[in-house]
């Protein structure tokens, strides 16, 4: 039976394998099909590396299956440019494959050519559209990094049935399981930075490092966005332990202060940042993370009211929840969201689920927000 969208689902799985490691270029899965049967697979696994459409054409010489007698199953339009590798429609017109079809096509409006109009002017069938919600799903944060000039922010929040992520003294240790806590160490490794309020920082003393067993790669920058500055107290972890991986952002004034001037002399960097309806531009040291750190990715896991100011300022890209089995009870509990007072439930900010799976106990959630 055949069965399209299983193919391109599994495409789909494929370039998720490369999350984080192909930035600044989206990820890509492919696979080839004969009969009805996935015979060949590949994905871009990392920036300058080959090509997805590269990769499944290699395993496909691995396993002596001829290109031309399979349909390629592709995530993204091939490219048709050269940049850090050779064009992709080319190497598809020297296999020999006669069928494309590809999930969504390429939002690159920087660079010459269509792939799918140069395919189809080799005399090559091509379709396009096929699990098109999925597959521009998948390349959400590449979308971001070509029509905005600041990384892409994924907020991180374990809470109860109740959307508590605290009790009303602050203490939150631990809500989710040892494994969520575990996937979120993952996501640390591929975000180039974790960003938290200052009440976050005051309340926990976080280190806002990867701690996977074995890990030996890069550490996030640490950034804590807060009007008040602390005192350089070697007592903060983050102070003591990583002072030159650390940003606060703050007011303008605040980043002329005393307080700034001493903990730039520990290594730290303060960046000042205007002040928008009364809330700190978060938007503005976004960019900033883009144009200094060249930063791709952001990883918020802060409280309720950074959560809410994302959203507010429209770049929260997407929601990771791990909702624990357990209710709070009480009002005065610290909520997931904070800080807004609406009236009429037309005001309330609505979510796509894109991503729903148990982690031990936890229901893990992977939404963006709707337009």
């Amino acid at each position: 039976m055949r069965d399209e969208a299983g193919f391109m689902q599994r495409a789909i799985a494929l370039a998720e394998q490369g999350r984080g490691a192909t930035a600044p270029n989206p990820c890509v899965g492919a696979v080839l099909v004969r009969d009805q049967t996935i015979v060949a697979e590949g994905w871009h696994r990392a920036y300058g590396q080959p090509h997805a459409e590269i990769e499944v054409l290699r395993d496909a010489a691995r396993k002596n299956v001829i290109p031309a007698q399979c349909t390629l199953y592709v995530t993204l339009e091939p490219c048709n440019h050269h940049g850090k590798t050779p064009p992709c429609t080319q190497a598809l017109v020297e296999a020999g494959i006669t069928t494309v079809v590809i999930g969504c096509l390429d939002p690159n409006t920087t660079v010459p050519g269509g792939g799918k109009t140069f395919l189809e002017q080799q005399g090559i069938t091509v379709r396009h559209g096929l699990c098109a919600q999925a597959c521009q799903d998948l390349i959400a944060d590449f979308h971001t990094w070509q029509t905005t000039d600041r990384p892409y922010v994924i907020a991180k929040l374990a809470t109860t049935l109740d959307g508590k992520i605290a009790t009303r003294t602050g203490h939150a240790a631990w809500i989710s399981t040892p494994r969520s806590r575990e996937e979120v160490h993952g996501l640390r490794s591929w975000c180039q930075a974790v960003l938290i309020g200052g009440g976050t920082y005051r309340a926990d003393n976080p280190s806002l490092t990867c701690r996977l067993p074995g890990y030996s790669g890069p550490q996030p920058v640490a950034v804590v966005v807060t009007r008040t500055l602390p005192e350089p107290d070697q007592s903060s972890v983050l102070l003591a332990a990583r002072p030159d991986q650390t940003i606060f952002w703050t007011s303008e004034a605040e980043s002329k202060s005393a307080r700034a001037a001493c903990l730039a002399d520990l290594g730290v960097r303060v960046w000042g940042l205007r002040t928008v309806h009364e809330l700190l531009d978060i938007r503005e040291g976004l960019r900033l993370l883009r144009h200094n750190l060249g930063c791709h990715y952001v990883l918020a896991e802060g409280g309720g009211g950074l959560s809410a100011s994302l959203h507010t300022f429209g770049v929260l890209d997407e929601l990771r929840l791990y909702q624990a089995m357990k209710i709070l009870g009480d009002a005065q509990g610290r909520s997931s969201f904070a800080g807004r007072t609406i009236e009429d439930m037309h005001e309330a900010w609505n979510f796509r689920l894109l991503e729903h799976r148990l982690v031990d106990t936890d229901l893990y959630l992977r939404l963006r927000p709707t337009e």
